[in-house]
């Protein structure tokens, strides 16, 4: 891969990992309830979802699901349907100050948020079909295709770990002072649990 190419795949990773969509949500929701660093454990998690995009496209398996109407449909409703779980989990919640810590939110445990936010990435159908266009982009066949994937996969996840965690994650600390009560706590929930159903109603509706 060139210089010339690899600054594109960089500019268009850039802006890809700035357009708000449900991992930016389920990031800066997690900083809010369990803190900027420990946050960075939903960010892997949809990192490595996105791994495992780029390798179903490389496998001819996105190729199959862009083709074939009713799979896409299964897994585009499946993942409304965990968006919607989560963002009602999230409205219905009831903050027990006895559980809470001093600064205001109960603790979780490192592997649900990265579950969660694997989970948040992976069931997006409409990400295989990106990454089917996008990758053909800047991996050339009549070279060794190895490489290539490891510098792409390499720079979107570097950049999006990079936007999520310093931009969105950071972007949530101004609000935490509400989460230090369990009214304010509900409040946040409410407008995060909201969010995750809009983005949900999205993905059902605009194809």
């Amino acid at each position: 891969m060139t210089w010339t190419v690899w600054l594109s795949l960089l500019a268009a990773c850039v802006v890809i990992s700035f357009t708000p969509g449900a991992g930016a949500i389920n990031t800066m929701s997690n900083a809010l309830a369990q803190g900027w660093r420990r946050s960075l454990w939903g960010v892997l998690g949809q990192q490595a979802a996105l791994i495992v995009h780029v390798v179903i496209v490389a496998a001819g398996v996105g190729l199959l699901v862009a083709r074939s109407p009713l799979l896409f449909e299964i897994i585009r409703y499946a993942g409304a349907a965990y968006l919607i779980y989560l963002g009602i989990r999230l409205i219905v919640a009831k903050p027990d100050p006895q559980s809470m810590e001093r600064i205001g939110r109960a603790r979780e445990g490192a592997w649900s948020i990265f579950r969660r936010g694997f989970w948040v990435n992976l069931l997006n159908p409409k990400a295989i079909v990106f990454f089917l266009a996008f990758v053909p982009q800047f991996v050339r066949l009549d070279r060794d295709p190895l490489p290539q994937y490891l510098v792409l996969v390499g720079t979107v996840i570097v950049v999006d770990v990079l936007v999520m965690w310093f931009f969105f994650a950071a972007a949530a600390k101004p609000f935490r002072r509400f989460t230090r009560d369990a009214r304010g706590l509900r409040i946040l929930n409410s407008i995060f649990g909201s969010l995750f159903i809009a983005v949900a109603a999205l993905l059902l509706l605009v194809h």
